[in-house]
């Protein structure tokens, strides 16, 4: 079982102690400067909350949560804004949290994170004491203690950190996902980070190949050690020696200066050879050579030095493919594969966009001074069912669209900011839509008994496919195939409401007010 997994077993205790409609336990990075909480695991929150950050500065209730000692309630008319607004899973329209409280929780004496919990009900937690609250703090304790040794924690925190560090120098995005294909990367990955074996990143383009490279050096023995990036396809043949290995003082004509070349600055740490696939043969040749020997010399110098570099190269090219043709040395292909890695296209990745999109709105909710950017239930359907011929640096440049279109659209005023189908645009590409994901990959991170997230009725086309498509909208089609699917599913319950709802994965209260919206007859 993952660790994931048992921090929700965790969640679901909590709930069993504490009726609300949604559950998070959310980590303290080890970042510096002022405290970033990151939810970890969550029960009852949309998917998107899973890809989002929230700096305690920009969150009053995290951060009074975090300063309270043993956790507080949050009162009806407290005024601060909710974090959670608008992600409770489930919703059919973006709804406002009730009632809120929560605790910090630690571990070995130090703050470990937050557990909080919220309710669409102001009067929820009327009869939830502070003894109750510290039963479940204890019991949140208890599980992150024997989650793992203090020392193993430890170990685990440095760790991080260098990752933090790392990401921070270039990048803040990590590999989110809890799909079963990013799950197997990020084991393939942790496997391979602490040798020092040649890595082949292969990956359709705007996959996140960099964000693999980040991941190996920051989890391996280099890690305090320079990660050096050269993009090969923009490397020409007559520059190659000395963007590489440098060159001395008048090697050749324009070369006024002594330079030092990737190979030597990367040393003792990690160099990452991006677009691999697109360097000249000659260049080929001469990288081969230093791979071999570990041997670099400068242009116009006698002196060879030796360089300790770990090697990584990225490519969207079949190189395989590329060999057969004659235009990649096969020995210097297997000199690099020696542990390939594929990065699976975000097609492939089932619900793991809306992780994604809700840590591209997180950021552009921050960039743009924005309050709470939401994904609208039919928004994110429309996400689920795009074909992502991009991958996720498509679907970032959408989701930086979509929030400059709503927020133009709505104003900073409000609880939340939604995004809406009409904000994403996604009928302006050439890509085409597909069906939302099938079981299978839906699935992924779904409870059992839960049902697919539909975007129209089996059989039929989704809306919007095509431009010339009549009949009812997105929304409209959703809700309809809600309508029928609760109505059957309550004829096979014999009308038994508590059954039907854990069918449908839902509290008995959510469910029931679903019902009520979509003019569902309630059983008597």
């Amino acid at each position: 079982m993952t660790t994931e997994a048992r921090f929700r077993q965790l969640l679901a205790a909590v709930r069993g102690l504490v009726r609300c409609d949604a559950a998070a336990l959310l980590r303290l990075l080890p970042e510096e400067g002022e405290p970033v909480l990151q939810p970890v695991a969550v029960d009852g929150l949309a998917e998107e909350a899973l890809g989002r950050r929230f700096p305690a500065a920009a969150h009053p209730r995290l951060a009074r949560l975090l300063a309270s000692g043993e956790g507080l309630r949050f009162a009806a008319d407290a005024g601060l804004p909710d974090p959670y607004d608008g992600l409770l899973e489930h919703q059919q329209e973006l709804e406002a949290v009730h009632d809120c409280m929560g605790a910090p929780l630690r571990v070995d004496g130090r703050v470990w994170g937050l557990v909080t919990l919220d309710a669409l009900d102001p009067h929820a937690f009327d009869e939830v004491g502070p003894q109750r609250l510290a039963a479940v703090v204890r019991l949140l304790e208890a599980g992150l203690a024997a989650e793992d040794t203090i020392a193993t924690l430890a170990l685990r925190a440095a760790r991080e950190q260098a990752l933090a560090r790392a990401v921070r120098r270039d990048s803040p995005r990590e590999l989110l996902g809890r799909s079963a294909a990013m799950v197997r990367l990020r084991g393939e990955i942790d496997t391979v980070a602490a040798s020092d074996l040649t890595v082949l990143i292969l990956g359709e383009t705007g996959v996140g190949k960099e964000l693999v490279a980040e991941r190996l050096h920051a989890r391996s023995t280099r890690q305090d050690r320079p990660l050096v990036q050269i993009n090969c396809a923009a490397l020409p043949e007559t520059l190659a020696d000395s963007e590489l290995f440098g060159h001395k003082r008048g090697a050749f004509t324009g070369a006024v200066a002594d330079r030092v070349g990737k190979f030597e600055l990367a040393d003792g740490g990690t160099l990452l050879l991006d677009e691999v696939g697109e360097l000249p043969l000659p260049v080929q040749a001469k990288l081969l050579r230093v791979l071999q020997s570990g041997d670099v010399q400068r242009p116009g110098s006698d002196r060879v030095q030796r360089v300790d570099v770990r090697v990584l190269a990225a490519t969207n090219r079949d190189l395989r493919e590329e060999v057969a043709r004659g235009r990649f040395r096969a020995d210097l292909y297997h000199r690099l594969s020696v542990y390939p890695l594929r990065v699976p296209a975000l097609r492939e990745r089932g619900r793991d966009v809306l992780a994604l999109a809700g840590s591209f709105l997180e950021e552009n909710q921050h960039r743009l001074g924005a309050r709470n950017l939401r994904l609208s239930p039919a928004a994110s359907q429309a996400l689920l069912a795009h074909d992502w011929p991009g991958n996720v640096r498509e679907l970032e440049h959408l989701i930086s669209r979509a929030a400059l279109r709503a927020l133009a659209t709505a104003g900073r005023g409000g609880r939340w900011i939604a995004i809406e189908p009409e904000h994403l645009g996604l009928g302006e590409g050439a890509s085409t839509a597909r069906p939302a994901p099938t079981e299978a990959v839906a699935g992924a991170g779904r409870e059992p008994g839960m049902p697919r997230d539909p975007v129209a009725p089996a059989g039929d086309s989704a809306p919007g496919v095509e431009a010339h498509a009549t009949g009812p909208g997105l929304r409209a089609a959703t809700e309809q195939f809600q309508r029928r699917w609760i109505e059957e599913a309550l004829r096979r319950h014999g009308g038994a409401m508590a059954a039907a709802a854990r069918e449908a994965g839902m509290d008995r209260s959510n469910f029931l007010r679903l019902l009520k919206r979509l003019g569902v007859a309630v059983p008597r």
